[in-house]
């Protein structure tokens, strides 16, 4: 009998290894048929035949060359690719083919995968937060948790966009790669509870921020793929765009006339190989370079492009192009801090689809199911695994064997049951502590040092404790102790639990869980909403050309004072369809034809 058991499993361990398989090699056939105009960096000639503008030398010249092929890039680029041509260059691979992009069983596994081609690129604060960055055609898309929703209207008042464009840009994104969740039992029981704790009224599915608890949209869907940025490049025209992957761009080239403002010209990257390539744009004053790099990317490559702070590009020997002492400031993240939720069976896996969006300025979220196989427990702790980044972005002369044996024993010290259950996260909206980016090096491939100041200013702090008191009410709620079948658990030995799961690198005191203000700093965690670094006034003018240059642009959350919404990828999205039907209609009026 347990043989015949076995080769059961084995036989339907290798069937669902073949449907993988079969998926991989069918979506790799796909997006080739279905995106004819991505290629690798190393096919580029700046002299090959193209329909594209081209100077007296057969030079191919872009009238738009977009760095980052993420969130904001890829609705960027199939906007101005409607009227003009449009090279977009993507530091990454295609998310495609790559299971751990696609399926939502693998979130964890891509967060996890800290190889030099993984779709993220783990980097960790000098606050000592564990953090990761996009490295793939779709960006922030591919990695994250798939959540969706519009951002609060007082954002959309402050940043001063068209109220008009911006409702006609978020459904272009939605109708295309967003979708209506299946609840999962665990954000079922999670909606109920926060409505049984005072965060109300129930808002049902929507997409718009909206006081009270609601299920927003997701870009899986049901069948648990992911759809992402990439995809909304099927809205280009392909005649007049051409993207490039593992094309990593080392620094934007300028024209310095004496007495007159630095001049985009083209870019400087390197192609999979190593390899250096120049790409220019055409003649045409409105011609543009536009970073699109995220807010870690752009102003890094500001920086190594010769703009930014006059000190910082000398200690490098940056050969200085505009001095702005303001790139790279105003950096901020998002705090998040988690509280497991122990049960004794194994939940169904689920993301975020269901937010508690409280007047005390935190919003509630949770997640659930990530410990369904016995390896889990020397593997990975889920969404806020102490894998994910853990000890393999800690340079190896820092992990002393101290280090590591107290990491082992934390986690051997997790009751099992920690797996079997999930989490509720807390995260502060508009946190008023900031920090900033500074250049390490001259390696674009290299992360810069990155400083948010979690809770740096008491206001914050604040809003974190109410927070956690928020979250253990609803999991001590009677609709929660329902669900999980678990007698209600102490604050005490809740926090106690998280404390343990070593999600950071931040030393833990002795009084975390007696005091929440200690517990808050002690396991603050990111859920990858930083922004700042290129700040409008600051850095870029209202409508986001960077100042004291001509012909350069910046698309992309890094010149956002505050995250939209809860959760910003719907915004970054819509951010990058409002901005190019914006220089479309600027530029050719009605004939823009978008």
């Amino acid at each position: 009998m347990a043989a015949f058991v076995g080769a059961v499993k084995l036989f339907i361990s290798l069937v669902l290894w073949l449907n993988t398989l079969s998926s991989i090699q069918g979506a790799r056939d796909f997006y080739e048929f279905r995106y004819p105009f991505i290629k690798r960096a190393s096919s580029f000639s700046s002299s090959s035949s193209s329909s594209f503008s081209s100077s007296s030398n057969d030079e191919v010249r872009y009238d738009y060359i977009i760095v980052g092929g993420g969130t904001a890039g890829c609705p960027l680029a199939a906007t101005l690719s409607q009227n003009f041509s449009v090279l977009m260059l993507e530091r990454g691979g295609v998310p495609f083919s790559n299971a751990n992009v696609s399926f939502l069983r693998n979130f964890h596994i891509a967060l996890a995968d800290t190889s030099p081609t993984s779709a993220s690129q783990p980097f960790v604060s000098t606050d000592g937060v564990i953090n990761a960055r996009a490295r793939v055609l779709g960006g922030g898309t591919c990695i994250n948790a798939g959540f969706y929703t519009r951002a609060n209207s007082d954002f959309l008042r402050r940043v001063g966009w068209d109220a008009r464009l911006v409702n006609e840009s978020y459904p272009w994104v939605e109708k295309q790669i967003v979708h209506q969740p299946k609840l999962a039992p665990w954000q079922d029981a999670f909606k109920d509870s926060l409505l049984d704790v005072g965060v109300s009224p129930y808002n049902g599915f929507t997409y718009d921020h909206i006081y009270g608890t609601k299920v927003g949209g997701t870009i899986f869907d049901r069948f648990g793929r992911r759809h992402t940025a990439a995809e909304l490049l099927a809205s280009a025209n392909p005649k007049m765009l051409t993207v490039l992957v593992y094309a990593t761009v080392q620094k934007v080239l300028f024209d310095k006339s004496a007495g007159k403002r630095p001049k985009a010209m083209g870019v400087m990257f390197k192609d999979e190989n190593g390899n250096q390539h120049q790409a220019f744009l055409t003649n045409n004053r409105r011609s543009e370079v536009i970073l699109s790099c995220g807010a870690i990317g752009t102003p890094q490559l500001l920086m190594l492009s010769g703009i930014g702070p006059k000190a910082e590009l000398q200690r490098l020997n940056i050969s200085m192009v505009l001095h702005n002492e303001f790139v790279g400031k105003g950096m901020a993240d998002n705090p998040m801090n988690s509280v497991f939720v122990p049960m004794t069976r194994s939940v169904e896996q689920s993301l975020i689809q269901t937010v508690g969006i409280t007047k005390m300025g935190v919003y509630v979220e949770a997640s659930s199911g990530f410990g369904q196989s016995q390896d889990s427990i020397y593997c990975h702790h889920g969404l806020l695994s102490a894998e994910i980044g853990q000890l393999s972005t800690v340079p190896p002369k820092q992990r002393t064997r101290q280090a590591i044996e107290e990491f082992i024993k934390r986690k051997r010290d997790l009751p099992r049951e920690a797996f079997k259950g999930g989490f509720i996260l807390e995260k502060i909206a508009m946190p008023l502590s900031t920090g900033h980016l500074n250049l390490i090096n001259t390696n674009i491939d290299n992360n810069p040092s990155v400083t948010f100041n979690y809770f740096g200013h008491p206001r914050d702090l604040r809003r974190c404790v109410n927070g956690i008191r928020m979250a253990a009410k609803v999991i001590q709620s009677d609709r929660f102790t329902n669900f999980t079948k678990c007698d209600k658990p102490t604050v005490e030995k809740l926090l106690n639990m998280s404390v343990k799961a070593n999600i950071n690198l931040i030393p833990k005191h002795t009084n975390d869980t007696k005091s929440l203000e200690q517990f808050c700093k002690d396991t603050v965690i990111t859920i990858w909403h930083y922004h700042g670094g290129c700040l409008v006034g600051k850095v870029v003018d209202p409508n986001h050309k960077v100042l004291g240059t001509r012909r350069l642009r910046i698309v992309d959350g890094s010149t956002f004072s505050e995250s939209p919404g809860t959760n910003p990828q719907g915004t970054v999205l819509m951010m990058g369809r409002y901005m190019g039907v914006k220089i479309l209609g600027r530029r050719l009026g009605k004939a823009a034809g978008v």
